[in-house]
């Protein structure tokens, strides 16, 4: 067994034996895990999926679709930049990618909670600076959690909420005391970006997309073309670099983003030479395009990597506030005519499994069949208000493949006919009012494999009866219609990790009906999934944790809000061959904190 693979085959271990270690009690820690212990010790001297002897220096220039006009990340307003959030700012608590979720200390020293984690409190390390040698100050992360809290980004306000009040205990500590059971609450506290108080004085902070934000990360922002390209540096005088938690990552001295008008011509740039790494999410592209002279000639290597996270959701999403999509009903026929068989086929060759639920791929998504166990007695207070196959088992409809899917338009025509829809003498569809079924779906420019599953789609709902409407918008006019959820169905594409939390009422919650900004692109309003998330942030074991996702799943996937394609359980990423990442790869695989945070650049020369 290759050593590259042979971690994928023990992260189940790592997980259990972190899930079922002690409990963290009121003492100083240098890390804290949602469940159990870190699991690495005190006295760590790095990542274990980190080189600590990897070189420094170099460059590696990334490419990105449509554009941006906002350097501040952590607000509603605009398209952010790439990399500040990322690699400009940072938090009390870094975030190991090895493990569900652990975090150890980065601006804090260390953290301390009670074993109900009703509170939290951090000590920041003494020699925390920010870019321009001002130091991180308590005063500084106050400022940062407020204002995060009540002009930032819907995702910091969630939270917020659940904070009673935050307050200085020392010279370099504070505490976070907390308005309700939320164990998550302690490590989401640690994952909020300090920002220096000073420079924001006198600005609109809700509304200022052009200040350069002042970070004490491993990176400043060298030079920025709005819209074009944003590049950022390694800061020589960074105060982390040396910090465990540190060694063998940020190898790199130069990162650049550089943006083009569609996926396409980033690929094209790509081949071309003006950009150094890829990613395909395209299994038949992978195998049918990476034939051009660099790979040929081993300028440009492609690299399989596999993971540990679920599926996640992407397809498309249809918007429950609008009247049309109201109904299960209308939103199951929805989905049986979305042939995904012959979809798959014809554009990837058939070569990805398809997404079955939020959390397939991990241990957190829903069984087959009726719901049991825990799993049941969570669901069954809903039960009148769920809809059909929540609790009793569902599963998306299967076609044969063939193009017409006569079976699966057979049993859509009579949900339909159910709901009060009927086909005229025109083959046109309409409601008892004569209205026809017609809806808006906004797609982004230059998503051409999206548009190609679109427009396979939009024939296949012809033949019902059904004609709608597809509108392509740019970048910022796409990102602005999600925001105010102006649209019919939309393209959706949600990751999600082994440990949800919070974040899972942002995407599902109530609030994001009216709210704009939040990720219920469907405006799903279910008591039912924002009481699952509940017992999720209060279970304090794994299994009662395990059965309330499982129990969201169920609600999640059988409330028929999104037409589900396929997922990856490999990322490919096809990297110029100077570029090069450590063998042992961490649980969560290609994610945020592997490229380019564990890469580094080494010239043919230098090996």
């Amino acid at each position: 067994m290759s050593p590259i693979w042979k971690h994928g085959f023990h992260v189940l271990a790592l997980v259990f034996s972190t899930i079922l270690a002690p409990a963290v009690h009121a003492a100083p820690q240098q890390g804290i895990a949602m469940y159990g212990d870190p699991a690495l010790p005190s006295g760590f001297t790095h990542l274990p999926y980190a080189n600590p002897t990897a070189p420094r220096g170099g460059q590696i220039r990334f490419g990105e679709s449509g554009s941006f006009d906002s350097l501040n990340p952590w607000i509603l307003n605009g398209r952010p930049a790439q990399g500040i959030a990322l690699y400009v700012a940072e938090s009390l608590m870094a975030r190991s990618i090895d493990e569900p979720f652990t975090l150890y200390g980065l601006l804090a020293e260390s953290i301390e909670t009670d074993d109900a984690r009703s509170w939290v409190e951090f000590t920041l390390r003494p020699g925390a600076r920010f870019s321009d040698g001002n130091p991180v100050t308590v005063e500084d992360v106050i400022w940062s959690y407020e204002t995060l809290g009540t002009q930032g980004h819907p995702r910091y306000q969630t939270a917020w909420r659940k904070v009673a009040k935050i307050e200085q205990t020392g010279p370099r500590s504070l505490r976070i005391t907390f308005t309700e059971p939320d164990r998550e609450l302690a490590l989401l506290m640690g994952m909020r970006p300090v920002l220096e108080k000073a420079q924001w004085q006198g600005r609109d902070f809700s509304a200022d997309t052009q200040t350069v934000p002042i970070g004490s990360g491993p990176y400043t922002v060298s030079r920025i073309d709005m819209g074009r390209f944003i590049e950022l540096k390694r800061n020589p005088d960074w105060w982390g670099k040396d910090l465990p938690i540190n060694v063998g990552r940020y190898n790199i001295d130069t990162m650049r983003w550089d943006y083009f008008g569609d996926g396409g011509v980033v690929f094209e740039a790509f081949k071309g030479g003006e950009i150094d790494t890829f990613r395909e999410t395209n299994a038949a592209k992978w195998a049918r395009d990476y034939d051009f002279p660099a790979v040929r000639d081993g300028r440009v290597v492609k690299e399989d990597i596999p993971h540990h996270r679920p599926s996640g959701i992407t397809g498309l999403v249809m918007n429950t506030r609008l009247p049309v999509f109201q109904d299960w009903r209308v939103r199951e026929a929805m989905t049986l005519a979305f042939n995904f068989e012959f979809i798959s086929r014809t554009l990837t060759g058939g070569a990805e499994p398809r997404i079955t639920s939020y959390f397939a791929n991990s241990d957190l998504a829903m069984r087959p069949g009726p719901a049991e166990g825990r799993v049941a007695a969570l669901l069954d207070p809903f039960r009148a208000e769920l809809p059909p196959g929540t609790i009793e088992g569902y599963a998306l409809p299967v076609s044969d493949g063939t193009p017409l899917n006569r079976a699966n338009n057979r049993k859509a025509i009579r949900l339909l006919e159910d709901a009060g829809w009927q086909v005229d003498g025109a083959g046109i569809l309409r409601n008892g009012a004569g209205v026809p079924l017609t809806f808006e779906i906004v797609l982004p420019q230059g998503a051409s494999e999206t548009r190609a599953i679109v427009d396979i789609y939009t024939e296949a709902l012809r033949r019902l009866g059904i004609v709608p409407r597809v509108t392509t918008v740019d970048d910022a006019q796409f990102q602005m219609r999600k925001n105010s959820y102006d649209f019919g169905m939309t393209w959706m594409v949600l990751s999600l990790s082994l440990s949800p939390g919070n974040e899972q009422m942002l995407y599902w919650g109530s609030r994001g009906v009216t709210e704009p900004g939040s990720r219920n692109l469907m405006g799903m309003d279910s008591p039912a999934a924002e009481a699952m998330i509940r017992a999720m942030l209060e279970a304090e074991s794994s299994e009662d944790f395990t059965a309330a996702v499982q129990a969201l799943d169920r609600i999640l996937t059988a409330g028929r809000y999104v037409i589900p394609i396929w997922y990856a359980p490999i990322s490919r990423i096809a990297h110029i061959r100077e570029l090069h990442f450590p063998e042992r790869l961490p649980l969560y695989g290609d994610w945020p904190g592997f490229q380019p945070e564990v890469w580094w650049y080494e010239a043919e020369q230098q090996q």
